[in-house]
């Protein structure tokens, strides 16, 4: 794990609750003639959430303040569950082994390295998934699923390495289902809790923001 890194999940019940989504960083130049040039100046999407709207009882705040002080604010990431995106497939769904393709086998490549494929148009996003859920999940090499035995995740770092008697056959597609978390840090140094604003229904800014683990 490295060292300014955690492998824990922010209060589930928490952040079941939160609010946020993915944000991107597009440079818009508007020319004399009105047309636009726009560039991605990020090639990964970074999600933001705020973890306050979850926040519904002194119980539950006490537990985040607790959360905050053992990551030293900004310091240490941590894993954080988007209610929404959590997922190879849609939430309501069952996890599937057929979920997300990860690649096609050469005969000798062993390791895949779990993503999740956005959109299906001219233009689909793979975002690379580095914190899976380990037990959940499945994988499948040309649409067959295979043994839990035959395979290990990574619930660090997203990669499946095949056991050196399951490497995928040369043209086989390996597709993978999974349960997974966000990388986050905390978005600020400074916890403000107003008790009496709280009592009276005034919900605490907990702002996240997703990191490269």
């Amino acid at each position: 794990m490295p060292a300014d890194f955690h492998e824990v999940r922010f209060p589930l019940d928490v952040s079941l609750r939160g609010s946020g989504g993915p944000s991107r960083l597009t440079e818009i130049v508007t020319l004399a003639s009105g047309r636009e040039h726009r560039n991605s100046r990020w090639a990964d999407s970074r999600r933001r959430y705020d973890a306050g709207f979850g926040i519904r009882t002194l119980d539950a705040l006490h537990a985040v303040v607790s959360f905050f002080e053992e990551r030293r604010g900004r310091l240490y990431g941590f894993r954080y569950r988007d209610r929404v995106d959590f997922r190879s497939g849609p939430p309501g769904r069952a996890i599937a082994p057929t979920d997300q393709p990860l690649g096609t086998g050469d005969g000798t490549t062993r390791v895949f390295a779990l993503a999740k494929t956005y959109g299906g148009g001219p233009l689909p996003y793979r975002r690379p998934i580095a914190k899976p859920v380990a037990e959940t999940v499945r994988v499948a090499v040309a649409g067959i699923e295979v043994a839990q035995a035959t395979f290990a995740c990574d619930a660090t770092t997203g990669l499946v390495t095949f056991a050196s008697g399951a490497t995928p056959p040369s043209g086989a597609l390996v597709t993978a289902g999974f349960a997974f978390d966000v990388p986050v840090r905390f978005d600020t140094d400074d916890l403000t809790v107003n008790l009496e604003a709280f009592t009276a229904g005034e919900i605490p800014k907990v702002p996240l923001v997703e990191i490269v683990p």
